[in-house]
């Protein structure tokens, strides 16, 4: 290499460093910023980890505390003081609703299980659960706004369908419809996601009403 090509090799490659610090110098701030937006991110991400784990923790603490009490309904005022957030709602709701229920305080349950039931911050199965148990309790129903209720739920690809049917049945034989109650049933011992014990209420309700329920041999394979 002749000397003025080394020359000019060595300004090329000053050159490159000076503009190498110049960038440095003018943009070396963003990539700090941007390190330290990483470590933070990341930091504030264990903490939210930490701190939903010791809420879902002190939940638990305080539903076991307040379900020791033996007496139903002081257990359902410890229970209504939880303050439960996400996930934990509809776990603590549940759990209020059914010691109220035992304390005979079946239209605060009623309360209870409406308000789980049309809160949109819950995983949609626990609102059917809600609204399933909430049909049940009989409290100040209109007969057809339990019927639209419990059809809702009955509907297919609805997690709580067959068990929605049953109370659908026992809802029929109330109003008098025992034909519509009688096919209801048989409805549920064909369903192929029919459980044993469910399976088995219905015949029993069948033979209690009269009529022939088929052997098991005839059903589809039912669930264990």
């Amino acid at each position: 290499m002749s000397e003025s090509d080394s020359f000019i090799s060595e300004v090329t490659e000053e050159v490159r460093r000076d503009r190498m610090f110049s960038l440095m110098k003018r943009w070396g701030w963003l990539a700090v910023v941007l390190v330290l937006a990483l470590v933070g991110g990341a930091a504030w991400n264990e903490y939210d980890k930490a701190q939903t784990a010791a809420e879902a923790q002190a939940t638990g603490d305080a539903l076991l505390d307040g379900l020791s009490n033996d007496d139903a309904e002081a257990r359902a005022a410890a229970l209504m003081g939880i303050e439960a957030e996400g996930a934990t709602i509809a776990v603590t709701s549940l759990t209020i609703a059914a010691s109220q229920q035992e304390a005979g305080d079946l239209e605060g349950a009623a309360a209870t299980l409406d308000e789980l039931a049309q809160n949109g911050d819950v995983p949609a199965i626990y609102r059917d659960l809600a609204a399933l148990k909430r049909a049940m309790l009989n409290v100040d129903a209109d007969p057809a706004q339990k019927r639209e209720a419990l059809q809702a739920l009955s509907n297919p690809g609805q997690p709580f369908r067959l068990l929605a049917l049953e109370q659908l049945a026992y809802f029929d034989l109330e109003q008098g419809e025992r034909d519509s109650a009688i096919a209801t049933l048989r409805e549920i011992m064909q369903d192929s996601d029919v459980t044993r014990g469910l399976n088995e209420r219905a015949q029993l309700l069948m033979v209690a009403l009269g009529e022939e329920a088929e052997p098991a041999s005839d059903l589809m394979t039912v669930t264990e």
